[in-house]
């Protein structure tokens, strides 16, 4: 409900703070005290269309603001949580409108800046104004299936239908899909069938090029130690021989040496010796030395050479495979260890080709009595939706004739729609349509009646809807207008009525309805300075019973028009 209305600078007002309260309040004044003003000001903060001529004389711009009260179970608060606006579920919601003196408009909710598109959504789902000129919520027929369904229909049938219609729309999405698989494999037939064969061959494992790498660069390095070894060998024993190698070399300098020693003499006694022989011994025992330690080192690198020989078949066999998976890789634009996906997929397309129409016919089938399924719970649908209509028709009926609107024919209309057009809610659009006068064609509501007749119609099926859409607050603009006596009686009545469920505010010339009101505001102007102002003033019950008492005799208030006023106020006295 709406619980604060803040207007500064807005035409002739100047500054207004209004505090309001569930039930029913009327807003009554005299013509021209700003009842009109009243209303534009509050469509300025519902995100109406707006211009600098609303800006009072000699102010720089104008500020509204609206405060509303909501159960946390409303959808506003999911709309600005889609929208990142904060708003704790429960707390006001704060709408805020600022034009200035050139005609720019700002617009907040909650603080936060917010667009005219979405100010307007979340206004339209809080407030809701009918009036003369100008008509919302029940006039747009997109609400009217909603609405009837909230008035009649039950929740499990809405729901059997929704959930039948997303099953047969998943299948027919399902079909579709297989149906295009089918046709691409067809087409890709030949390839496809390549493919595989060529991937079967291959036979490709995930993980198998990290793991041909490692084991390439094994075998390299085993063949580059093998060959530094065989080098290291080569020069110890040389195969070519005409190349003298160290061992030769080493027995040559021996022999050589060997000559030097001398024999012994006939007696064999020991020669003399000048300490050459002593020398001699050494060197020779020096390559003694050399020829073990050479022999030694042939041996080890042997031994070594036999240990790290390298396996070149294996390493052009490792070569051959990596190389082969990084081109077919490179020719299917995938990485190596996705060629084993590459074919799952591929082998799955061909399965599909080789089993598709059979599938496919399963498929269409389940489509088929998915839609078949759906076509009945959606007439059963149909069915209750008749029944809720003419249930309608009879209770806005009921409540025409009291209001001036006997002659009126309202009509809840279902209308089929062609299949492509079918959803969740079923298959027919539902129109509210009115006949104002006998012999005349029903057509849409916000056409065919009159603006005073249009609000009194609108009452009558906001009585019948009551609480069904959301709206927490109905404004009701000179509902009244043509009327008087009983009709006005039978609208205060019903405004009353009504208020029990939603907050209702009318603006009014009619004492009856400002009667059956729970609360009076009366709208005034004064002059101050030579400025003139326009001003609220929520009256008491005296003030309210002369108030009512003017609506009645004019300016001249008598004595019985104050008993006029008491007895409408208090109808057992």
């Amino acid at each position: 409900m709406l619980t604060h209305l803040s207007i500064r600078d807005v035409v002739l007002i100047e500054a207004l703070d209004l505090a309001l309260h569930p039930g029913f309040t009327a807003l009554t004044g005299e013509t021209g005290a700003g009842k009109s003003i009243l209303l534009d000001s509050l469509g300025l903060a519902m995100g109406e269309r707006a211009n600098a001529g609303l800006v009072r004389a000699g102010a720089g711009e104008a500020r509204v603001t609206a405060c509303f009260e909501t159960p946390a179970s409303h959808t506003v608060y999911t709309q600005l949580e889609e929208q990142g606006i904060p708003a704790d579920k429960g707390e006001p919601l704060v709408l805020r409108r600022v034009i200035s003196r050139e005609g720019r408009s700002r617009a907040w909710i909650n603080d936060q800046p917010v667009g005219l598109t979405l100010l307007r959504r979340i206004a339209s789902a809080l407030i809701e104004i009918q009036g003369q000129h100008e008509q919302m919520g029940l006039a747009d027929a997109s609400t009217h299936r909603g609405l009837l369904d909230a008035y009649g229909i039950k929740p499990t049938l809405l729901k059997k239908v929704a959930q039948a219609f997303t099953y047969w729309q998943d299948l027919r999405q399902s079909l579709a899909n297989a149906q295009q698989a089918l046709e691409d494999a067809a087409r890709e037939e030949e390839w496809l069938r390549h493919t595989v064969s060529e991937l079967s061959t291959l036979a490709p494992q995930p993980g198998e090029e990290s793991q041909l790498a490692q084991q390439r660069h094994a075998l390299q390095q085993a063949e580059r130690r093998g060959e530094a070894v065989a080098a290291a060998l080569s020069e110890l024993t040389p195969r070519d021989r005409r190349s003298t190698g160290p061992a030769a070399a080493l027995r040559a300098a021996n022999r050589a040496l060997l000559r030097l020693v001398p024999s012994t003499t006939p007696d064999n006694t020991p020669p003399e010796t000048d300490g050459l022989a002593g020398r001699i011994a050494e060197a020779l025992s020096a390559l003694e030395s050399a020829e073990n330690a050479l022999a030694e080192a042939e041996s080890l690198l042997s031994r070594l050479m036999a240990d790290t020989e390298a396996n070149p078949r294996e390493l052009e066999e490792t070569e051959e495979r990596l190389f082969a998976l990084r081109t077919v890789a490179r020719k299917h634009n995938v990485p190596v260890d996705d060629l084993a996906a590459l074919l799952a997929q591929l082998t799955t397309r061909i399965h599909a080709l080789d089993n598709g129409a059979t599938e496919l016919e399963g498929l269409r089938k389940a489509t088929e009595d998915a839609r078949l399924a759906y076509m009945e719970a959606a007439r059963a649908l149909t069915d209750a939706r008749a029944l809720a209509a003419k249930k309608m028709e009879q209770a806005v009926t009921a409540e025409l004739k009291p209001i001036k609107l006997e002659k009126a024919r309202f009509l809840a209309e279902l209308q089929p729609l062609p299949p492509e057009q079918w959803s969740r809610c079923g298959m027919e659009q539902v129109t509210f349509l009115i006949a104002a006068n006998p012999g005349q064609p029903p057509g849409p509501i916000a056409k065919v009646a009159s603006g005073g007749e249009l609000s009194r119609l609108m009452l009558a099926l906001k009585l019948v809807l009551a609480g069904q859409s959301g709206i927490g607050t109905l404004i009701f603009d000179e509902i009244d207008a043509g009327v008087g006596g009983a009709t006005a009686a039978a609208i205060g009545e019903r405004l009353h009525r009504l208020a029990l469920n939603v907050q209702v505010l009318a603006v009014t010339h009619s004492p009856q309805v400002a009667a059956s009101a729970d609360a009076h505001l009366r709208i005034g102007k004064q002059t101050r300075n030579g400025q003139t102002a326009t001003h609220a003033i929520a009256l008491a019950e005296t003030e309210r019973r002369e108030e009512i008492a003017r609506m009645l005799a004019g300016d001249t208030i008598t004595d019985a028009a104050r008993a006029a006023a008491a007895s409408l106020l208090d109808p057992k006295k």
